[in-house]
């Protein structure tokens, strides 16, 4: 009876696989038909390369399958009620544009989630409340949904705007501090579910939350929320891969670094009987650094063939370049002394969070402090 049972729920998880897939490859070739006199032939291989990509995704995560079908269901019914026309009388008065799934009602809504979901973790946290944690992670989840809408959204209003203003909406720190925030969500959540643990969370959502202070700042101080042209050094399908690559190694090391603070206070005995175990902190801290060392060598090395495209040469010493070395020589000494030597416990940990500082000098700091080719980026 029992085997049935397995039999016929493994049945319907990959039925359920399949379609998924037909999902995403009836998405691709939406998007082709409808952009392709816009795309070359390397865009065209990083659509269909996406689908593989996201595909394998969900098959290892459901979790990631189903909100990637939310996100293209909702992204479509928003791009519908447009009609075409980015601002007119007709769309200032609906509802849904106005409040909720525009690009920039999505992306504020994405904010506040974040916000509630950091209150909740803690509360929770504080007080062994599984249930405030189960909301916690939901508010996570629905955040994340929100900021993938916006984003995808976005793209669809840059190209409304011109056809020679529209791009993939990673092209400055608005955007890119939205994508992090996504990505480092996307990444505690596949960690909270493969550890059985949501009590990470209330520190996670910490540095997920300084980026959401640096969007509203950006959105409301500076009001540098707009859509702009791409610079020249930007018109480039590397962007599309590069930028991906390398935030996937930013929000890795964040959370790395986020996880080590627990680490250290549980090591100090503080909250000790709140938080899992050291030997299963320490086994997320290096699994978060080994994924992101991946994805920054893979960013660094595609980053290296964009400036050869760009501006004649693979390495130039400029300084988000001789930054990112940095990076890359800090954490490749980490996994080494990790794997080779053998090394655990505190050191590791400060080592992570002396690591984020690096990350975010070289992320943030080079474009306020420094100046060279990548100054397009600057605050």
């Amino acid at each position: 009876m029992l085997s049935k049972l397995f039999k016929s729920l493994k049945t319907t998880s990959q039925t359920f696989n399949v379609l998924y897939l037909i999902f995403l490859l009836g998405g691709a070739l939406y998007a082709l038909k409808t952009f392709h006199s816009y795309m070359d032939i390397y865009e065209k291989v990083i659509l269909f390369g996406s689908v593989g990509f996201f595909s394998w995704l969900g098959w290892s995560w459901s979790h990631f399958k189903k909100i990637t079908i939310l996100v293209f269901i909702i992204s479509l019914f928003s791009i519908q009620l447009y009609k075409g026309v980015l601002i007119n009388n007709e769309n200032e008065q609906v509802f849904l544009l106005k409040y909720l799934i525009a690009s920039q009602p999505a992306i504020m809504w994405m904010n506040v989630f974040f916000v509630l979901s950091l209150l909740l973790y803690w509360i929770g946290l504080l007080t062994k409340n599984n249930f405030l944690n189960d909301i916690a992670s939901s508010f996570t989840s629905v955040a994340t949904l929100f900021g993938f809408i916006g984003l995808l959204v976005r793209w669809y209003e840059s190209y409304l705007i011109g056809l020679d203003v529209g791009h993939i909406p990673i092209s400055n720190l608005y955007e890119v501090f939205i994508l992090f925030c996504l990505i480092t969500s996307l990444l505690y959540l596949f960690y909270e579910e493969k550890f059985n643990t949501k009590k990470l969370g209330a520190f996670v959502l910490i540095i997920i939350n300084a980026a959401v202070g640096f969007i509203l700042w950006y959105t409301f101080d500076r009001q540098a929320d707009g859509v702009q042209p791409l610079v020249p050094a930007l018109q480039s399908y590397w962007m599309k891969i590069h930028v991906p690559a390398n935030f996937i190694g930013y929000g890795s090391f964040s959370l790395a670094a986020m996880v080590s603070v627990a680490y250290l206070l549980s090591g100090k005995k503080i909250l000790t009987s709140y938080l899992p175990k050291l030997a299963v902190l320490d086994d997320l801290i290096y699994k978060s650094i080994a994924i992101g060392f991946i994805f920054f060598t893979i960013a660094t090395i595609l980053g290296a063939i964009w400036a050869a495209e760009a501006w004649g040469g693979y390495w130039s010493w400029d300084p988000k370049e001789t930054w990112a070395l940095i990076v890359w020589l800090n954490y490749a000494a980490w996994l080494h002394y990790r794997i080779v030597k053998g090394l655990r416990g505190s050191i590791l940990a400060w080592w992570a969070l002396i690591g984020l500082i690096i990350t975010t000098f070289a992320f943030l700091g080079v474009n306020m402090f420094l100046s060279g080719l990548h100054s397009y980026g600057e605050l």
